[in-house]
């Protein structure tokens, strides 16, 4: 109890609220940009925290990765060009309702459901760290394969009119994925002698170009002067905030599976949101309405994503293993600052730990503010003429590609992917599903050669080796259920349409 409160009092210091505040403002501006997500964020601050107090270094870290996590889906919504790939599902509902005049509802669910999503997370993360890390680490790769293969099963929930377009999208993803060295032996794969291909495909300018430049370009043709023609429906976040919290089972449902993802190592918030969105939709009484601008798809993946924020920082607290990119620069900053993440961290720095933990209610709290006084702001955006908005997204595209690895030919892939998405567009190939492949590709193919490895060597069989393990059998259940529910729901909806 001594410790909480001295933490609770090292938050309200001054200093250490106001570089709190600083990051997280950050953090929803580099989210909201195409290309500058979390991870950049926190690695261009990490330097001028060297000499900052630890617990006020972090918290303005902490700060960034919270903020950036909600401020990807402000240009979802506005734009139809998601700024981090958290916010890639947030896009599918969020720019439909906008083209309906509900910007101001789209961004007031977004930023509620964020609220209650991060704030979950956060008390999991103060609350549960011992037990979910013991958890964690019951997670091998058989268990990671199928996790990957419960987000691949929502391809279902991504296809759009088609299914088979939709399985065409996401067979080119993981496609794409292959592309670099191999996982287990190294060697160069279907890099075609390009020496910036033998890395692999980046996925911030193969999301840049996908979603924003492809955007862009559609724009482009429009005659009209502005991206949405229809009047604004005024809404309060009252109104929005009373009609979530109707939706209690959703939501808590969204935010406590983010979170749980969330703490799994090398899984994150994108895959988390994938999931819970594919999950709202098979749970829901109208799922044909999902595409279009339904609500509960934005509800889903916001709360998922930000309550995956406290979960990725279970593992990096708790064990020493980050469970996200961002995680991982934050393992850093702990390191510089002569903090060792672990179990002896608890014991040996007990006041600096509980500080961030509780402290990173706080950027939940100001990262509320910030998007429940910033809506009547953003939602001006979409009256801005398309002639001074695409050329300004354009240079926004540019130089996000390009800040990942100070490469131009991340630049220039950016541009081939918008092309190559305005051309899978004309021909109603959905989009959200490349993304998908190309995130979940490298998850799957690492965790399944692993677990045919570790079978052979035991020389057993490689479903031996799956049924000898509980929690796979567990998740692959879930997974058939999943499958069936999905199918039955597109099913459903192709025999509706064929009705009307």
């Amino acid at each position: 109890m001594e410790y909480v409160i001295q933490s609770i009092a090292s938050i309200f210091d001054p200093i250490t609220l106001l570089l709190t505040i600083i990051g997280t403002a950050v953090g929803v501006i580099l989210g909201a940009m195409p290309g500058l997500n979390g991870p950049i964020g926190v690695a261009l601050l990490l330097p001028f925290t060297f000499n900052l107090d630890p617990a006020a270094g972090l918290l303005m870290l902490g700060g960034i990765y919270m903020g950036s996590n909600y401020g990807g889906s402000i240009s979802a919504i506005l734009l139809n060009t998601p700024g981090t790939e958290v916010a890639a599902c947030t896009a599918l509902e969020g720019f439909p309702l906008a083209q309906q005049g509900r910007a101001k509802e789209a961004l007031y669910y977004s930023i509620s459901a964020c609220i209650i999503g991060g704030f979950i997370g956060v008390i999991v993360l103060i609350f549960f760290t011992p037990i979910l890390a013991k958890v964690a680490l019951k997670f091998g790769p058989p268990e990671m394969f199928l996790m990957a293969m419960a987000g691949m099963a929502v391809v279902g929930s991504l296809t759009g009119k088609n299914i088979y377009k939709g399985l065409f999208a996401a067979a080119f993803g993981i496609l794409l994925s292959t592309i670099g060295p191999d996982i287990m032996s190294g060697t160069e794969r279907l890099s075609f002698g390009i020496n910036q291909l033998k890395g692999g495909i980046p996925l911030i300018p193969a999301m840049i170009g996908l979603f924003a430049i492809n955007e862009m370009l559609c724009q482009l043709g429009s005659r009209d002067g502005s991206l949405i023609n229809v009047p604004f429906k005024e809404i309060t976040f009252k109104e929005v905030f009373l009609n979530l919290v109707k939706k209690p089972l959703l939501v808590i449902k969204s935010s406590l599976l983010g979170t749980f993802i969330g703490i799994l190592p090398g899984t994150g918030g994108a895959i988390a949101t994938f999931i819970v969105y594919g999950e709202a939709k098979r749970s829901s009484k109208n799922p044909e309405l999902f595409g279009k601008g339904c609500i509960d798809g934005i509800i889903a993946p916001e709360s998922a994503n930000n309550a995956a924020v406290g979960g990725s920082l279970v593992p990096l607290l708790a064990l020493g293993i980050p469970g996200s990119a961002t995680a991982a620069i934050l393992y850093g900053a702990l390191t510089i600052h002569g903090l060792i993440p672990g179990p002896r961290l608890f014991q040996l720095n007990p006041q600096i730990v509980y500080t961030f933990m509780i402290g990173m209610l706080v950027t939940v709290f100001i990262m509320g503010l910030i998007g429940i006084y910033g809506v009547p702001y953003f939602s001006k955006i979409l009256k801005i003429k398309l002639k001074y908005i695409i050329p300004i997204v354009l240079s926004l595209c540019i130089f996000g590609a390009y800040s990942i690895r100070n490469n131009l030919f991340d630049v220039l892939l950016a541009i081939v992917f918008g092309l190559i998405g305005y051309v899978l567009r004309q021909v109603d190939i959905p989009i959200a599903p490349i993304v998908l492949g190309i995130i979940l590709g490298p998850l799957a193919e690492e965790n399944f050669r692993q677990s045919l490895s570790i079978a052979k060597s035991e020389s057993g069989s490689l479903l031996q080796y799956f049924i000898m393990r509980p929690i796979s059998i567990i998740i692959f259940i879930l997974l058939l259920l999943l499958i069936y529910t999905n199918v039955k729901a597109v099913m459903r909806s192709e025999n509706q349409e064929v009705e009307l």
